[in-house]
């Protein structure tokens, strides 16, 4: 049963994958930990392929980012407070 006194409090699950050209893992979560509020970050990879995974309330910031890196693909963006309460979404 959904407890109304839970509370994510970053909503959406942010996943991705850049291929683009120089790519630096660390630059990347540099740029992510001072530009962004969020948790979970993961962004791994090489200098042409790097997986993103970020808890943000503001996805479409870190999409924006990361379409400046190169092509971005395989998006999914998942609302985990419509998850904890077992909504689709």
């Amino acid at each position: 049963m959904f407890d109304e006194n839970e509370y994510t409090e970053f909503r959406y699950d942010t996943q991705l994958l850049i291929e683009g050209q120089g790519l630096d893992e660390d630059e990347i979560r540099d740029y992510f930990t001072s530009h962004f509020k969020g948790d979970c970050l993961l962004a791994v990879g090489d200098d042409e392929l790097i997986k993103i995974h970020f808890h943000t309330n503001e996805p479409w910031k870190v999409l924006e980012y990361c379409s400046t890196l190169g092509e971005i693909y395989d998006i999914v963006v998942e609302d985990m407070d419509r998850q904890s309460r077992g909504l689709h979404g």
